[in-house]
């Protein structure tokens, strides 16, 4: 119930710093969103608290959201193009979604396949899109 009412709050906003409640560390990592491709900043990630800045470098709104094992579609507002915004989750082992829910841009190869590891060890993230896929 606790990890439900931290991912809550960290879906209201929150703050820009590199620390939690209680002086916790978070990892930042940038996902750079265009026309139809998400791009993220680290490809290894290990189990624990992240901040994903979600930078809209295209030309149309995008936002992102995240969802797998404890996360349950968690996402940014809308981010116009040229800016940016945040959203912090707790990540456990397994696959993780991470993708744009605006406008069928998922549809169209703005997702993710994120495997975040027991041990640390090296994962995988998929950059995907680069066209409108028939669509």
């Amino acid at each position: 119930l606790t990890a439900i009412a931290v991912l809550a709050l960290a879906a209201c906003g929150g703050s820009s710093g590199a620390t939690g409640g209680g002086g916790a560390t978070r990892t930042t990592v940038t996902a750079a969103e265009s026309e139809f491709a998400i791009t993220l900043s680290k490809s290894s990630l290990a189990p624990g608290t992240y901040t994903f800045v979600a930078k809209n470098t295209g030309t149309v709104d995008h936002a992102l959201e995240i969802e797998g094992p404890g996360v349950d579609q968690m996402s940014t507002e809308t981010v116009a193009p040229g800016s940016s915004a945040q959203l912090t989750v707790t990540l456990q082992q397994g696959t993780y979604a991470v993708y744009c829910p605006v406008d069928g841009h998922r549809d169209r190869g703005m997702q993710i396949a994120l495997d975040v590891g027991g041990d640390g060890a090296t994962t995988e993230t998929k950059t995907t899109g680069g066209g409108y896929g028939g669509y």
